[in-house]
């Protein structure tokens, strides 16, 4: 999990739009848009949703232009609501990614800088806009403090992070010690940045040469003079680049991953323009290599993706194994059956053959070697080993109940009782915990709460966000033994302030026992593997000790059935397969409360639109219940 000391602060998506005042060029390679408009202040939508003032105080944050498809006028919008934003699907709405490189809420001006490079939908936008021209946005989702635990900063990026590196240099205190390397096309490419005595910023020119084909920033960062104490690393720009650079600096440097933040701008590639306008991306014939990746769904192609990356291929490849009896060899396969595997990936523009027998990645392959997507499609990856239990789809659509260990050879709770795989899942499960906890700890939700039960997978890194928020505030996590061993090892890095820290207890503990005396018990995602009656008594457990006015706080993902989402099925599915439940409807949700004969009092929505609701027992009445719907 992130263990730096960069806050997050989460957002509710707005759609606003504004005006374009004033375009000028920073650079012969560099182009600032600056927009203004009522809608970077409060405002409530055409549809009638109150919406906040716009807000940006990360220096990498991110919002998404909408722009329309080309030869249409009106781009597809995003339909606000009052949790969000709903996002039609065909078409979807054509956007592109860029950095609040300046928001001045005294004057309501917002800078955009982009990039002059080649043809883009952004880039055509930057060349042809006007002032008076009007354009849409929502974002940033969120919002990342400055790091405060770091000895030095090491910052590099190529020209398309220069929006965000200057931002970061603008606002990074005195004192503050960093190396930066940015890499551009031209030496007139290069910006006036903030000055700052411990701060030492190289250039690196590419004299010509085409992004996404040097060195210049690699090679760099290799040779620069490493500095004594605890560096946080910030990388971005071309994918491959960033994936080279994180790599040297975990294997060769010694650097935590958990200390290194890094995103792949782009991926240098073909664009392919309309006949009809050189200017503007073909949205028919240009494709990501995410999204390409994504349109391989047929059977064969899948198994053979998921067995080379179970080989270990895409790594053995990226780090210069290409002949194709070497990679047999590393990989300790047969080398003629091999051959059959690479050359299908080759049909697939996976791989291309540099010579005979003789391979590299694509674009398309090179996604392979990105963590998260290399943990999904291994069978020993933490997603991976869960995804196993989809393979017994038919036989637990015939029976209704779980067929994981028909396939796997083990239920999955005895997976989970491994402690290295569980500690593994924690991990990742406490990534993505911050932008679901600082919401909640940011509202009103604990107000007044001394003792919290904390039941979730990602109790750690949740109850750091919570007694951060409210000093006064006493935790106690209920956990199974595997889990209680992670959390007791891994608290002094989610919790390092040790006043907060001993405010937050371990038991081992299941949720299907009452826990000791408390004004509020949490239940975080901890029902999609249950029954409905064992999901009832559960949650009739966990209000069995309430002290007097207490609450069960309960969020659970629900399947919506008016708005049919394609990754909610699939989450459905995997449940029903691995478990033998999956998503509840809104009405079957009430049903368990009804059964555990608890009743919902109040619901609150929080940070991207998640829904935590409050239940008492009937006979309970809190004096007080804020109200935020």
């Amino acid at each position: 999990m992130p263990k730096t000391s960069r806050r997050i602060t989460v957002r509710p998506l707005t759609l606003r739009e504004v005006e374009v005042t004033r375009v000028r060029d920073l650079t012969p390679g560099m182009r600032r848009i600056t927009v203004t408009g009522a809608q970077l202040g409060e405002f409530t939508s055409a549809n009638g949703f109150a919406r906040p003032a716009f807000d940006s105080t990360g220096f990498d944050d991110d919002i998404r232009l909408v722009f329309p498809y080309p030869g249409q006028d009106r781009p597809v919008l995003p339909v606000q609501q009052e949790k969000g934003l709903d996002l039609p699907r065909d078409p979807r709405p054509l956007t592109r990614l860029y950095t609040v490189r300046r928001w001045a809420p005294e004057t309501g001006e917002l800078d955009i800088d982009v990039l002059k490079h080649g043809i883009g939908v952004g880039t055509t936008w930057a060349y042809r806009a006007q002032v008076g021209d009007r354009v849409h946005f929502f974002g940033p989702s969120s919002s990342r403090a400055l790091p405060q635990d770091a000895d030095w900063l090491l910052v590099a990026g190529d020209d398309s992070t220069i929006p965000a590196i200057a931002r970061l240099l603008d606002e990074l205190p005195e004192g503050t010690r960093a190396q930066v390397f940015i890499e551009v096309a031209e030496d007139e490419h290069r910006q006036e940045l903030r000055e700052l005595p411990g701060v030492e910023v190289t250039w690196l020119v590419r004299d010509g040469a085409e992004a996404g084909t040097t060195r210049l920033l690699v090679d760099a960062v290799r040779n620069c003079a490493w500095w004594d104490g605890r560096p946080f690393t910030w990388l971005a720009g071309e994918q491959a680049a960033v994936r080279d650079l994180r790599r040297h600096l975990v294997e060769d440097r010694g650097v935590s991953k958990q200390d290194i933040e890094f995103s792949g701008y782009w991926r240098r590639g073909e664009v392919v323009a309309l006949e009809t306008d050189g200017a503007v991306p073909d949205p028919a014939k240009t494709r990501t290599p995410l999204e390409k990746l994504h349109e391989l769904t047929e059977l064969i192609a899948p198994m053979a993706i998921r067995t080379a990356v179970e080989l270990d291929l895409p790594e053995l490849i990226s780090r210069g194994v290409t002949a194709t009896a070497d990679l047999a060899g590393k990989a300790g396969a047969d080398e003629r059956a091999l051959g059959k595997l690479l050359r299908y990936l080759h049909t697939l523009d996976i791989l291309t053959e540099t010579e005979p027998g003789h391979y590299d990645l694509t674009s398309v392959g090179e996604v392979l070697t990105v963590d998260f997507m290399a943990d999904f499609l291994h069978p020993a990856g933490v997603a991976g080993r869960e995804m196993l239990g989809i393979r017994g789809l038919t036989e637990s659509i015939r029976t209704g109940r779980p067929a994981y260990a028909s396939v796997a050879g083990q239920t999955y709770a005895e997976v989970r009782a491994e402690q290295d795989y569980e500690d593994r899942y924690l991990e990742r499960l406490a990534k993505f915990q911050a932008t679901l906890a600082e919401p909640i700890a940011a509202s009103d939700i604990l107000s007044g709460v001394r003792h919290l039960v904390l039941h979730s997978g990602g109790a750690g890194a949740q109850a750091a966000e919570f007694v951060a928020a409210h000093p006064g505030l006493r935790i106690t996590i209920c956990a199974l033994p595997a889990q209680a061993d992670w959390l007791r090892r891994d608290l002094p890095d989610t919790i390092p302030d040790e006043r907060q820290r001993a405010r937050v207890d371990v038991v081992e503990q299941s949720v299907f026992e009452p826990g000791p005396a408390a004004d509020a018990v949490f239940v975080i995602r901890a029902f999609k593997n249950l029954a409905d009656a064992d999901a009832a008594h559960a949650l009739r457990r966990a209000a069995e000790n309430l002290l007097p006015g207490g609450r069960v706080l309960l969020v659970e993902d629900l399947f919506d059935t008016e708005d049919l989402d394609e990754h909610d099925g699939e989450a459905d599915l995997l449940a029903l397969t691995v478990h033998g439940s999956g998503l509840r409807t809104a009405d079957e949700l009430d049903a368990v409360i009804a059964r555990a004969g608890l009743e919902r009092c109040v619901t609150h929505t929080v940070g991207w639109g998640t829904t935590v609701h409050e239940l008492t027992r009937p006979d309970t009445h809190p004096d007080t219940h804020p109200d935020t719907h």
